[in-house]
């Protein structure tokens, strides 16, 4: 680095010792006369020039350049920190959703279960109300049947009594006669 930069110095100077060797005052010269006294001061101030370059602002320069260089070495270090860190996040925030979809399609799945489960639930219970309010209908049915017969008997003793006191001509009204109506009337309902 050194190097180049003296190179550039040198190179930027040549151009100029022509032209002062031209301005010298040696008359008959044209561009290509070389004068020996211009030529050995102007090596002089170059070299003097070179000196306090080299002393005073070289140090200054290359300490900007190496700090430069030092500076982008680090920007380079903190975008490839950034990068493997974007590239780390990316790969979490892809487990993450697909751990999301996953709880997604797991929830789908149990709320599907459970409402499977509930509406099973649901015409199971509706079937045992239905089978209930079935049984309570045949039992009420039962009772008011049987009701209705012990009423019919109940009729036919009285109007077989009241038959028979007629044929008789009596009243047969006694709890006796009753009951022998009743078992004969059972007896035939027994047989049918």
């Amino acid at each position: 680095m050194r190097k180049r930069f003296g190179f550039a110095l040198l190179a930027s100077l040549a151009p100029v010792t022509p032209a002062l060797a031209s301005e010298g005052g040696s008359g008959g010269g044209g561009l290509l006369t070389v004068d020996g006294g211009l030529m050995i001061w102007t090596l002089i101030v170059f070299g003097l020039l070179f000196v306090v370059l080299k002393k005073y602002a070289w140090p200054q320069i290359l300490g900007a350049v190496e700090a430069r260089e030092q500076k982008l070495a680090e920007q380079i270090a903190a975008a490839e920190r950034l990068q493997a860190e974007a590239k780390r996040l990316v790969e979490q925030q892809q487990q993450a959703l697909a751990d999301a979809r996953t709880q997604a399609t797991a929830l789908l799945a149990s709320a599907k279960t459970q409402a499977e489960r509930e509406r099973a639930a649901s015409v199971e219970k509706t079937k045992a109300e239905q089978d209930e309010l079935l049984a309570r209908a045949r039992r009420e049915i039962t009772a008011e049947r049987d009701r209705a017969i012990g009423d019919l008997r109940r009729e036919a003793v009285d109007l077989s009594l009241a038959a028979a006191s007629k044929l008789l001509g009596e009243r047969l009204d006694s709890e006796g006669d009753r009951k022998l109506v009743t078992s004969y009337l059972a007896t035939l309902g027994e047989k049918h």
